[in-house]
């Protein structure tokens, strides 16, 4: 289960991604490093923490993880191929890309054990930060420190484990680095995951401060209303409508530092007010000031002919479908390309503006990856609110703002429940569309899955709900005989 890693191994590499990503300034690593001297001081603490986040966006190599880590833009994309969202024009049958795209993934899937494996990884390194900072006695790790960066890794550790739980069902907690504690760990059920995951944000949401940002003011570490927006998040998902309506509500009033974005071309922005939580990429890799998922998503012409553009993923016609006229997400969050190598217009996602063509390498960057947004949280709390938490007003007041801001027609409060509830189902399809993989989950979480994706004419036949999961890793399988595989993958 990935746990066989070193820790000074895995230290070397962040400190190393950490260097080159300059979120901190640090002197270099050397690969003979102790956990005792990593966590000796303030600043080699949160030379550690920086590069686990290194790592969730730019990878082993530095240079971007949009295929390689589930933090960087995997889960966006293959989570959007594997709900309705997102195809792909590169429809061969052993294309990963069509796989996902048509839910007939195998047992030996490569993509889904890099999910897999990257998550797994990133909790690997929360642990380290979790148990080096524990068993340093230096006094020159300060209690706030100590305090602060516990509180760092508890959320990224829930946020990884909140992706593999909904992704690949029950799976392992690992929740030390000693290996010979998690080399056989069975996997644990979605209930137990769920219970470790609100634990974890609950504490991190007492340690951490209520801005943690660095010089520039980004907000690239997780502070109080991190773990209060992920905490609704899991709320919701576990079915706590009361408790999800609280940690929303606790965000969302806290005006001074968030509010919706009037002009939502500055939504996925560095500047973002909306941003809770966001992962700064190494702008010194090829991808320059770009995103992952830009590179991936924006269209790049075709080698020798400038004027013809190569479209590998576009959005199908059910989610153009569903927005309404004149919605601004539409037409500041949705490209067009009319001149491509299938011959057709095609609508591609385009919330973040910067992509292979014009990123700048070296540049800082416009944009940051988002990972939580304000948004969210209104459809968090209208959700909760339809479902029992407050008044069914409530729950059309917080979808209201969201439409408002998009630009379309506010909802009467003459709307009954299930009418409702079937509004804020649309609202996140259209407002959180391409993001790490809110339509995937929500389909899955609502029971909907099955009977929506059916209607897909590239996901038929249909071979079952199996395809609901992504297979277990088949070589972690091989090591540890206590993980199982999920059920259709044999």
């Amino acid at each position: 289960m990935l746990t066989h890693i070193r820790f000074i191994l895995f230290l070397a590499v962040v400190g190393l991604l950490t260097a080159c990503e300059k979120l901190v300034e640090i002197d270099s690593p050397i690969d003979t490093i102790t956990s005792t001297e990593v966590f000796n001081t303030d600043q080699q603490a949160r030379t550690a923490m920086a590069g686990v986040y290194s790592k969730m966006i730019n990878g082993d190599l530095g240079s971007g993880g949009a295929l390689s880590e589930y933090s960087g833009g995997m889960v966006s994309i293959y989570g959007g191929l594997s709900a309705d969202e997102l195809n792909t024009s590169e429809a061969v049958p052993d294309n990963d890309y069509f796989m996902f795209n048509a839910n007939r993934l195998l047992f030996n899937s490569v993509p889904t054990a890099n999910i897999w494996k990257s998550a797994y990884l990133t909790i690997y390194g929360a642990n380290a930060v979790i148990e080096g900072i524990a068993a340093s006695t230096s006094t020159r790790l300060t209690e706030a420190v100590r305090k602060e960066l516990t509180g760092e890794a508890l959320f990224v550790r829930a946020l990884s484990y909140f992706y593999l739980v909904n992704l690949f069902g029950d799976v392992p907690l690992a929740l030390t680095i000693d290996f010979n504690q998690t080399r056989y760990n069975a996997r644990a059920s979605k209930d137990d995951v769920y219970k470790q995951i609100i634990a974890d944000l609950l504490a991190a949401q007492s340690a951490l401060p209520t801005r943690n940002t660095n010089a520039a003011g980004d907000r690239i570490y997780p502070d109080k209303w991190a773990a209060t927006a992920l905490l609704a998040r899991a709320y919701l998902f576990t079915g706590d409508h009361q408790n999800a309506f609280k940690q929303a509500g606790a965000v969302i009033t806290n005006a001074g530092q968030f509010h919706l974005e009037t002009d939502l071309l500055k939504t996925f922005q560095r500047t973002s007010k909306e941003a809770i939580f966001q992962l700064k990429q190494n702008v010194l890799a090829n991808i320059g000031n770009a995103t992952s998922e830009g590179v991936q998503l924006i269209p790049g012409p075709v080698a020798g002919n400038p004027d013809v553009f190569n479209v590998r993923f576009y959005l199908p016609d059910n989610l153009l479908d569903a927005f309404e006229p004149n919605d601004k997400r539409f037409t500041n969050w949705v490209g067009v390309s009319t001149s491509n190598t299938s011959g057709s217009t095609k609508y591609y996602p385009y919330k973040y503006k910067t992509g292979g063509q014009n990123r700048v390498i070296g540049a800082e960057p416009t944009e940051m990856y988002m990972v939580l947004r304000l948004a969210e949280q209104f459809l968090i709390r209208a959700e909760a609110a339809a479902n029992g938490a407050a008044a069914l007003t409530n729950a059309i007041d917080d979808l209201n703002a969201i439409r408002h801001r998009a630009g379309v027609d506010s909802l009467p409060y003459t709307l009954s429940q299930p009418e409702v509830l079937k509004a804020i189902e649309k609202e996140r399809r259209v407002e959180l569309f391409m993001e790490w993989g809110h339509r995937w989950l929500d389909l899955k979480r609502t029971g909907k899955a099955s009977a929506e994706l059916q209607q897909s004419p590239i996901k038929q036949p249909w071979e079952g709900d199996y395809q609901l999961l992504y297979p277990i890793p088949h070589s972690d399988m091989q090591s540890n005989p206590n993980l199982t595989p999920n059920p259709g993958y044999f």
